[in-house]
């Protein structure tokens, strides 16, 4: 069922998925021993019924088909698996370490995504240490 949406819509399910991975591993700050499948899911279903014009557009018989939600999870074990093991980018990984020296920190990243996680997070409290300072 999933082969047979359109192009931009399986685009869209896999965006989806990895943005509301991204926003779910953040809310529990990339702690792995927090995670949990199933809070997972609730985060992404609450996430395509509020944000993603795909999912409104699939008629009911598709979004109440059995065979639609194993081929789902297929895919969001599928995106997982590949944001998880896409390796941080050199630039990453140069301004993570600067960071780091600066603040004191150490902390241990193993994907691109985290790695973004972090360098918002140093950044943040960064600027909050700047304006804290004045």
């Amino acid at each position: 069922m999933l082969k047979n949406l359109s192009s931009g819509t399986k685009i869209s399910i896999t965006r989806s998925i990895k943005t509301s991975f991204e926003q779910y591993m953040a809310s529990i700050q990339w702690q792995e021993n927090k995670y949990d499948i199933q809070d997972f899911i609730a985060a992404w279903r609450s996430y395509i019924n509020e944000n993603a014009s795909w999912y409104k557009n699939l008629s009911d018989e598709t979004k109440n088909n059995v065979e639609f939600h194993q081929e789902l999870a297929v895919k969001i074990n599928e995106t997982i698996a590949k944001i998880l093991s896409e390796e941080p980018s050199e630039k990453q990984v140069e301004k993570l370490e600067l960071l780091q020296g600066k603040s004191g920190t150490e902390y241990d990243y193993s994907c691109k995504l985290e790695a973004k996680y972090l360098i918002e997070i140093l950044e943040d409290k960064k600027k909050h240490d700047l304006h804290t300072k004045d």
